[in-house]
């Protein structure tokens, strides 16, 4: 199978284009990022020599080079993304290009070129806070960031092609990822370097928000069964069944790494700031799919990869990243 997958240079897809090179070797996979400031070469290092893979430097919402690139390939999975919510908080503009007109542009693309398979890769945001109970794919969106609202609109696009043109595409929705090569504004790696370099852990509000964790890997493995098995206009949640207040996931990693309580500071709460996820991923499995890695197992592992890869995330944390971060922490 050839695939197409943008965003291959982020975190989750360059996890899920190793993935794809490593349990098919017949697959041959074509990569198409734009390196955004969280879009990094260095995530695919190893496999940038494989024939089997190749790299485009370029926009989603380039419809010219869009259509280029997915001209004779069986399936395209769309993980190209803005993806931060403190950021589109900051400013909108560069999540509607991305998630919603370049959805756009890549649904276009697939309509004409009769493309065999799309998935389109979502988030559990799209839902809102969930109190109690599990999010289940029939739900109402009820997105409460920008962020959120980008991804349900492209949600609603993916549908809204399968109803109207039959495009073949199924859609995810994943809970919180966490694992190597994750850009260190999220959660766990900015957490996880910070402690590594004595500094505060930013945490917001009471840390009482409760997310369920996925590790990345299983996230990868689910969203390929539904690239292959999933049914032509269907959504599917991939949950971790990991539901954890923030401020236990920081003590833990604190505990991981032997440093103190101390380096938690509190910090006002973020405008916006669901308290609670939750799936039902009852349609996945019954594909055939079970998360194969304990939390505290991924998430150990994970430290110690943050641990090992200083050479890895150092340069990234300045520069630019150190303006962002001053920016956002300062005088909270």
């Amino acid at each position: 199978m050839k695939i197409l997958v943008t965003g291959g240079a982020g975190f989750i897809g360059s996890n899920f284009v190793r993935h794809l090179l490593t349990a098919h070797p017949d697959d041959t996979v074509v990569n198409l990022d734009k390196l955004t400031y969280a879009g990094n070469p260095a995530n695919l290092a190893d496999v940038e020599d494989d024939p089997r893979y190749r790299f485009v430097h370029g926009d989603v919402g380039d419809a010219d080079l869009v259509r280029e690139v997915m001209a004779g390939v069986d399936a395209v999975v769309h993980m190209a993304a803005e993806t931060h919510v403190d950021r589109s908080n900051a400013g909108a503009d560069a999540f509607l290009r991305t998630n919603v007109v370049g959805t756009h542009v890549l649904l276009e693309a697939a309509r004409a070129l009769r493309i065999p398979r799309v998935v389109s890769v979502g988030t559990d945001e799209v839902y809102g806070s969930v109190p109690v109970g599990r999010s289940k794919e029939t739900d109402p969106l009820d997105p409460s960031n920008p962020y959120s609202a980008s991804k349900a609109a492209a949600d609603l696009l993916a549908r809204a092609y399968w109803q109207t043109h039959r495009l073949p595409v199924v859609i995810t929705r994943s809970s919180n990822n966490f694992g190597p090569y994750q850009y260190p504004e999220k959660m766990v790696p900015l957490f996880v370097t910070n402690a590594i370099e004595d500094r505060p852990l930013p945490l917001y509000g009471d840390g009482q928000n409760v997310r369920d964790w996925i590790y990345v890997l299983d996230n990868c493995a689910a969203i390929d069964l539904v690239l292959r098995r999933g049914h032509e206009g269907e959504i599917y949640n991939i949950g971790g069944g990991n539901e954890v207040p923030n401020v236990l996931l920081t003590r833990r990693i604190l505990e991981i790494l032997g440093k103190p309580a101390s380096l938690v500071t509190p910090v006002p709460d973020r405008p916006g700031h669901d308290r609670r996820y939750a799936l039902d991923s009852a349609r996945v499995t019954a594909l055939g799919w079970r998360p194969a890695h304990a939390f505290d197992d991924a998430l150990v592992a994970t430290v110690r990869w943050y641990q090992a890869q200083e050479a890895w995330w150092r340069p990234i944390k300045s520069g630019d990243f150190r303006a962002y971060y001053e920016r956002q922490y300062s005088g909270r």
